[in-house]
């Protein structure tokens, strides 16, 4: 699958991201409605990744805080790299920005996808949204960090 990455806006991409995130986190992840929208989408930088037909399969954000979330992938599109290009791009974007350290909160399903970026993950599992997460960082100092191809 050819794909693309590109940094977006709230506004212009609304109706794409909320696609991607109300297939992936509401109907299949059943996290409450009342917990996957907030005050934060309107400021994030936003990746939006589309397959080659322009159709929307994935998307992430980054706060001004560095903490990266709402990183998500259609389930056919999975296991192709899309998870991966995305998160390249957010992080390429915090460092453009001059964030030293990146965050996330991993789904504990998700812990090794995040550690070949550089995660580590700190401290014990909590439950977010009804779903077993643990809190990751990054630092983006020093040599640059390489992505290791899935296995």
């Amino acid at each position: 699958m050819t794909l693309s990455v590109q940094i977006v806006s709230w506004g212009e991409a609304r109706p794409m991201l909320r696609a991607v995130r109300e297939t992936v986190f509401l109907h299949e992840q059943r996290v409450p409605v009342e917990e996957e929208w907030d005050e934060h989408d309107s400021v994030c930088i936003h990746a939006l990744a589309s397959d080659e037909h322009g159709a929307p399969i994935g998307t992430g954000r980054l706060l001004d805080d560095g903490h990266i979330g709402r990183m998500a992938v259609l389930a056919h599109a999975r296991g192709r790299g899309g998870g991966a290009a995305i998160l390249e791009r957010l992080m390429l974007e915090a460092k453009h920005r001059g964030h030293k350290r990146l965050l996330l909160h991993a789904q504990t399903h998700a812990i090794e996808f995040y550690a070949r970026f550089g995660f580590v993950a700190e401290g014990g599992e909590f439950m977010e949204a009804g779903i077993a997460h643990r809190r990751m960082v990054a630092e983006l100092t020093g040599p640059p960090w390489r992505v290791h191809s899935p296995k």
